[in-house]
């Protein structure tokens, strides 16, 4: 059972305990046996023999690492581990270079959705289920600064996660030049835009870029789209909640497919 006290304490802790693992021989032992890796918290400093041989086993998988103070792992667990704590995903993911080819060669119009910085598991988890209800054929995330996709994510998501492809990448600007070479529009949902979106044609191969809760979509991202849209606010308050503003722009995408018969219920 969680303890309420430690999650308020430590909101990583919301993370399910069988998806954690601590200690250097579990987590090499995970790596080799090809476990999906989601994040890996290694103590500053740290030293030793397989210390090392744990993080060459990381650069050779390209599995990214964050050096924490030892009190940030004390707060995942109090037990022995040795200066490493691992979270294995609850998915596997896709590669967005695998996933965009495929849909061409299917004759499949792509239609996807970029979360820059989506944090929160929750509305992670709605977006998702909105995304797959919409039909979207995978959501792009950043291997840093994203909502871990846990069972929470999962159970928000009614099962979505595990029925849509999820990319995670690098690089969103370099995922962004990607998809517009590959012949994609790729648009962001932000303040900044010019255009409501209804006014954009999003009925081609579309990508649509939605930001974090805290500032929306980064500035490297807004200056690389193609168009930047916005919703139109009458009310006092001046933003959507995130999970609520992708909903908008998936089904104006929605109803534009269906017009120009890229898509048929």
């Amino acid at each position: 059972m969680k303890n309420p006290s430690f999650k308020e304490k430590n909101p990583s802790a919301d993370r399910d305990d069988d998806q954690m693992i601590y200690g250097l021989r579990p987590v090499m032992e995970a790596l080799e046996a090809g476990k999906e890796i989601d994040r890996i918290f290694i103590g500053r400093g740290a030293k030793g023999e397989l210390m090392v041989e744990l993080k060459n086993q990381l650069r050779e998988r390209s599995i990214a690492w964050t050096e924490v103070p030892p009190e940030k792992l004390n707060r995942f667990t109090r037990k022995n581990h040795q200066e490493v704590v691992c979270f294995i995903s609850a998915i596997s993911y896709f590669s967005l270079s695998q996933v965009v080819p495929s849909l061409f060669e299917k004759g499949v119009s792509p239609f996807l959705l970029i979360l820059d910085r989506i944090t929160d598991v929750r509305n992670f988890g709605a977006i998702a289920r909105t995304a797959e209800c919409a039909g979207v054929h995978a959501i792009v995330i950043p291997t840093k600064g994203a909502a871990q996709v846990s069972s929470d994510a999962i159970r928000t998501s009614a099962g979505a996660l595990s029925r849509i492809p999820v990319c995670r990448e690098n690089n969103l600007k370099a995922v962004v030049s990607y998809l517009q070479q590959s012949g994609i529009q790729v648009v962001s949902a932000t303040e900044k835009g010019t255009d409501f979106h209804f006014q954009a044609d999003l009925s081609g191969p579309l990508a649509i870029v939605m930001g974090s809760e805290e500032d929306g979509v980064s500035p490297e991202l807004i200056r690389s789209c193609d168009r930047l849209l916005r919703i139109p606010m009458i009310g006092a308050i001046s933003s959507l909640n995130v999970s609520v503003a992708c909903g908008i722009m998936l089904y104006e995408a929605i109803r534009q497919r269906m017009k120009s018969d890229d898509i048929q219920l």
